[in-house]
């Protein structure tokens, strides 16, 4: 398996070669360090801890400080679950943009944007009430929530609430092209986030 963390920029779009252009998104990639394995036999789990990003010294607690030891001064500390077919990382190892390759199946997780508080026509598609015949202040009112009989309302209707700010995964996403210079990995379609979101990217 194949992972590492960026940040998301911006989008952008990409030509191919017969001129057709389409969406892409566009990826600051940050190298990482391993700072922890752990295996099935100590710790009931297969998996690494990564750290990444840079952060000045003093900011850092003496936990954090043991726990890094000189590997550096993490922003972010993030652990990915391995499978038991996987290939088991070393404390210290690398991981950089180059592990992954143009034309790249990935799968990729972000915390999408947050919108609030939201109306049940823009949260769920609602249609909202009619637009005439005395109808004056339902335009956009959710309408019945009961079922007649009930007195309750029943378990997973569809209502107003807090939109967003979920974590979502969205796989089959192509690699277009990588710049190991500057760290930039440009990723075909769009990725759920706001710019400077925290992207993860998988290809197993």
């Amino acid at each position: 398996m194949k992972f590492i963390f960026g940040k998301k920029l911006s989008m952008s779009q990409v030509f191919d070669n017969e001129g057709r252009s389409f969406p892409a998104t566009i990826i600051e990639v940050t190298p990482a360090i391993v700072i922890q394995v752990k295996d099935k036999i100590k710790d009931g789990y297969k998996a690494v801890q990564i750290g990444f990003g840079e952060r000045h010294e003093k900011n850092i607690n003496k936990a954090q400080k043991g726990h890094f030891k000189t590997l550096g001064n993490f922003a972010k500390v993030k652990e990915i679950r391995l499978k038991e077919e996987d290939v088991i990382l070393n404390v210290g190892d690398k991981i950089e943009s180059s592990v992954f390759a143009p034309g790249d199946v990935v799968s990729i997780s972000a915390i999408s944007k947050g919108k609030g508080f939201q109306g049940v026509v823009k949260r769920h598609g609602f249609k909202g009430g009619p637009r005439s015949h005395g109808q004056k202040h339902s335009e956009r009112e959710p309408g019945s929530i009961g079922g007649g009989l009930r007195t309750h309302v029943p378990k997973g209707m569809r209502m107003a609430g807090r939109m967003g700010s979920d974590r979502i995964t969205q796989k089959n996403l192509k690699v277009v092209s990588i710049d190991k210079d500057n760290n930039i990995m440009l990723i075909k379609g769009a990725i759920a986030g706001k710019r400077g979101s925290l992207v993860e990217i998988v290809s197993r």
